[in-house]
């Protein structure tokens, strides 16, 4: 699998997110029932953390499932922003998860792991987007063709003089 479009995927994401953070204190708040940067990355990094988990259980054998809903809990963001250490910790993290990301995703993984069907459960905004089997590769290109550069524009979106953030997933 090439993963190109992974890693420009994570730079631009992380690229935004440094953008915003250089920005200083002139980010104005998002609007109600929006994401701030923080809570941003850190849905990200439990996404993240998810696809790395799924990819593992793979690669050992073991059957596993795909489920985004604890990436879009509250509470857990709000915990892994504390642990995190913040902001920068956020960037820090997302970047090592998209490196073992790529690294999975390339040379990691065989053609047979990367097709292994997982149970998948995927919302956004209250609606279910996909409840069927999903290939393990395509989750992973789906971080690379919407869910990274969707986050991207939402990250952007908060930077002063823009319209607003971009809808929450």
């Amino acid at each position: 699998m090439d993963t190109s479009r992974l890693r420009d995927a994570y730079r631009a994401l992380l690229d935004a997110a440094a953008t915003v953070a250089d920005s200083g204190d002139t980010i104005p708040a998002p609007p109600p029932g929006e994401w701030n940067v923080d809570q941003i990355l850190a849905h990200v990094a439990i996404i993240n953390a998810a696809t790395i988990a799924a990819a593992s259980c793979v690669t050992s054998g073991a059957n596993s499932t795909y489920d985004n809903r604890t990436a879009l809990d509250t509470w857990t963001i709000e915990r892994v922003i504390a642990r995190a250490g913040g902001n920068a910790g956020l960037r820090e993290r997302i970047r090592l998860q998209g490196e073992a990301l790529c690294a999975l995703g390339g040379p990691a993984l065989s053609e047979a792991e990367l097709d292994t069907p997982l149970s998948t459960l995927l919302l956004s905004n209250g609606k279910v987007l996909v409840d069927q089997p999903v290939r393990l590769g395509d989750i992973i290109t789906g971080l690379a063709e919407v869910e990274l550069p969707g986050h991207t524009k939402q990250l952007l979106a908060l930077l002063p003089g823009t319209a607003g953030a971009a809808v929450t997933s």
